[in-house]
């Protein structure tokens, strides 16, 4: 190490500063891996990625189920770590207990804290993130920020006042400024619900509500869409069908859409979206109606030939798919974003070109 180098070390005043390449916070990402791959896919652009510190946003209208996707995060995360905490603040007051004992959460592990307004969670996350340091291991739930009033929203209904509120904006935005830089420092992943209104214009477009502060301040950004599955005989909804639009994301490609199925009868479905890919990847093949099979890499039929219903959730079959193919980093390959070094070295081609 070079004498200034040491001497900017020791003359700094903040604390985690570090040579770049021994920094444990830059670059340094822990990550908490879900036993569903394309969740982790639609996380960070890999079958065996998953979230990670900062925040992340699961936006939607009412009833997509952007709780239990919160909290799949959640049992992994207290999974991974035995010491681990999930802090939950609550501003709706509708997620079941089911969805709690359905993942096997151990809800004793788990902190509810109400909210009633923005100013409240402002007040509490910041006393909280200021009492925790990287070793402790904390996630942070908030269900949902879409409702949540200001404090002058709250005190003008109760003076009778009926002016249009113009701070709730503001407030939001100084909340996930403030609160961003300590959740990659203290390496605290943060899911934030919020929901999506539709623009006014001819293409409507679903935008994620609250401002621009949460959208700048976000790692991750979905916005989820779902269709009814239906039984074809009786007509009656067995689930839904989940598609996760990657609105922004630092590790998968933005605007990738991310299938979900989720069954009412079995939850979510492990290897959602994975038959769909794997014949867009020619790793499984449909030679007859209604039934598939394995393919080579010569393009050559092999092994039993199955009905759609019986490999969708078929452990063994999609396991072996990717233990003897390239599948998983094909999957990798389409979701993942490129790397920045070729990104340089294309816009200086360009630029030699252009000379």
């Amino acid at each position: 190490m070079s004498a200034l180098m040491d001497k900017i070390k020791k003359n700094t005043t903040i604390m985690g500063t570090a040579m770049l390449k021994e920094s444990k916070i830059f670059g340094n990402k822990d990550m908490i891996t879900t036993p569903v791959p394309m969740i982790n896919v639609a996380l960070g652009g890999d079958i065996d990625g998953g979230l990670t510190p900062g925040l992340t946003v699961l936006a939607g209208p009412s009833k997509h189920f952007k709780t239990l996707f919160a909290l799949v995060m959640g049992a992994a995360f207290l999974k991974k770590y035995e010491d681990g905490v999930v802090l939950f603040y609550d501003s709706e007051f509708g997620t079941p207990i089911k969805y709690f004992e359905s993942l096997n959460i151990d809800m004793s592990r788990v902190i509810h804290t109400p909210i009633t307004d923005i100013e409240l969670l402002k007040q509490d996350i910041m006393v909280q993130l200021k009492g925790f340091d990287r070793k402790d291991k904390v996630m942070i739930i908030v269900d949902s920020v879409g409702n949540l009033a200001s404090r002058k929203e709250v005190d003008d209904a109760l003076d009778g006042k009926t002016v249009v509120d113009m701070t709730r904006a503001k407030a939001m935005k100084s909340l996930f400024r403030m609160v961003t830089p300590h959740l990659t420092i203290k390496d605290i992943p943060m899911i934030t619900i919020n929901h999506t209104y539709q623009t006014m214009e001819m293409f409507s477009k679903a935008v994620v509500s609250g401002g621009t502060g949460i959208y700048y301040s976000a790692d991750t950004i979905w916005i989820i869409g779902r269709q009814q599955d239906k039984d074809d005989k009786t007509k009656k909804i067995d689930g839904y069908h989940f598609i996760i639009n990657i609105e922004k994301s630092r590790y998968v490609r933005e605007k990738s859409k991310i299938p979900i199925s989720v069954s009412y009868e079995q939850g979510i479905n492990k290897w959602s979206g994975f038959l769909e890919l794997a014949l867009e990847a020619k790793v499984v093949a449909k030679p007859l109606a209604g039934r598939f099979e394995r393919i080579d890499e010569n393009g050559v039929f092999f092994g039993p030939r199955y009905k759609e219903e019986d490999i969708i959730s078929n452990d063994e079959f999609w396991e072996d798919i990717l233990k003897t193919t390239d599948f998983g980093d094909w999957i990798r390959e389409k979701y993942s974003v490129a790397g920045a070094g070729s990104l340089i070295q294309n816009d200086l081609e360009d630029e030699e070109e252009a000379e």
